[in-house]
């Protein structure tokens, strides 16, 4: 069994601004988001490392296929001996992508850009082929699970899991509003402004909205089920947005001596695809128990936001005080760009544990459409 010691350290961590969707990043492909955020994090390496890039991982979930990984690396200017690498778990892609980065400098030495990419805003249209003549059916998405499994949509599943655990709206809509008022400070405070990397001229997040208050978001109407109690209001957005990290090899850090984020564990776990949003839970459980550490030994944690009553759910599971998750604010505020969002979950932790110094260890989970969950446990090292 390999010691903390050998593990992969993530040595930067960078994302750029997130947009809604046909806003601001709204001209944007899938590549066009990547790309920069790439060749800033290449920018960043020595010219031994640089030499020693084996791979560039992207998580993606809407885009037009095509391997968006490796072209974006290209866009990058990546010299073309890089491959590239594009996953698909969905909601977890961003994550799953730093997993496998993690796993691939387990077996070899060197250095892997991974992360996730998504630009709901031009994301391709998709039918279904027509069938005895008639015309195309056009869908959203594709299915998460077999439909005699059951495979709701995921507002409806966020709705029925707020019910299983007894979820008030009022609980919902009060840490939505602590989500954008944490998230606007920290914007105010130019908190973003080290990890963003700039698109075009968008260098700022669209989302967080100062003065959002309980009470506002309480006159919002049900926004899935008519007795349900998930709104528009205390769910995340529809986002485009890029983010990645800098993964190296234990030994390559040990030779650059610079700070960044020991990978101490990493799990991902299945759950009842009629309640993806609980995916956190065993996910969460799983990477603690192999770091040998608990809830109580973590100094940030960050869940993705998807719904505030699925992440106050599985807080109740998990015994957790909802005060301590997203600390600068989550995915409620800042949004969901769903390949995406699982790697802006890394960038938030490097921001918080090595540029600002704020604790030791980390943790980051996000649930996936279909019953799963992916986390990860990093500890800050110097």
């Amino acid at each position: 069994m390999s010691s903390v010691d050998d593990a992969p350290v993530l040595i930067s961590a960078r994302r750029t601004p997130i947009g809604t969707a046909g806003r601001s990043l709204a001209g944007f492909t899938a590549a066009d988001l990547a790309a920069p955020v790439i060749a800033a994090l290449a920018d960043e390496l020595e010219p031994a490392e640089r030499a020693d890039l084996r791979e560039v991982v992207l998580g993606n979930c809407m885009g037009p296929g095509g391997d968006v990984a490796r072209v974006a690396a290209l866009q990058a200017a990546l010299p073309v001996g890089v491959p590239g690498l594009t996953v698909d778990r969905q909601c977890g892609s961003g994550l799953a992508a730093v997993v496998l980065a993690v796993a691939i400098l387990r077996a070899e030495p060197g250095v892997v850009l991974a992360g996730g990419v998504e630009s709901a805003s031009t994301a391709p249209w998709r039918s279904w082929p027509p069938v005895d003549g008639g015309e195309p059916t056009r869908y959203e998405r594709a299915p998460f699970a077999p439909a005699g499994l059951g495979d709701p949509d995921m507002g409806v599943a966020a709705d029925l899991l707020a019910r299983d655990f007894a979820v008030p709206r009022s609980a919902q809509d009060e840490y939505a509003a602590r989500s954008h008022a944490r998230a606007f400070a920290t914007q105010r405070a130019g908190g973003f402004d080290a990890e963003i990397v700039p698109v075009g001229d968008v260098q700022t997040d669209d989302r967080p909205r100062e003065g959002l208050s309980v009470e506002r978001l309480a006159r919002l109407r049900p926004a899935f089920l008519p007795d349900g109690t998930v709104t528009a209001g205390n769910s995340c957005g529809i986002n485009d947005g890029a983010a990645l990290v800098t993964a190296v090899d234990a030994g390559t850090h040990r030779r650059l001596g610079v700070p960044g984020l020991r990978v101490l564990a990493t799990a991902t776990a299945g759950v009842d695809p009629n309640r993806p949003g609980i995916g956190v839970v065993p996910a969460t459980r799983l990477a603690l128990d192999r770091a040998g550490l608990t809830l109580d030994d973590i100094d940030v944690i960050e869940f993705n936001e998807a719904f505030a009553g699925q992440v106050l759910a599985c807080c109740a599971a998990l015994d957790l005080d909802p005060e301590r998750v997203c600390p600068e604010g989550g995915a409620l505020a800042l949004g969901h760009p769903w390949g995406a969002s699982g790697a802006v979950l890394a960038v938030r932790l490097f921001s918080q544990l090595v540029r600002r110094d704020q604790g030791q260890y980390g943790l980051a989970a996000i649930a996936v459409g279909g019953g799963q969950g992916v986390a990860m446990v990093v500890q800050s090292c110097r």
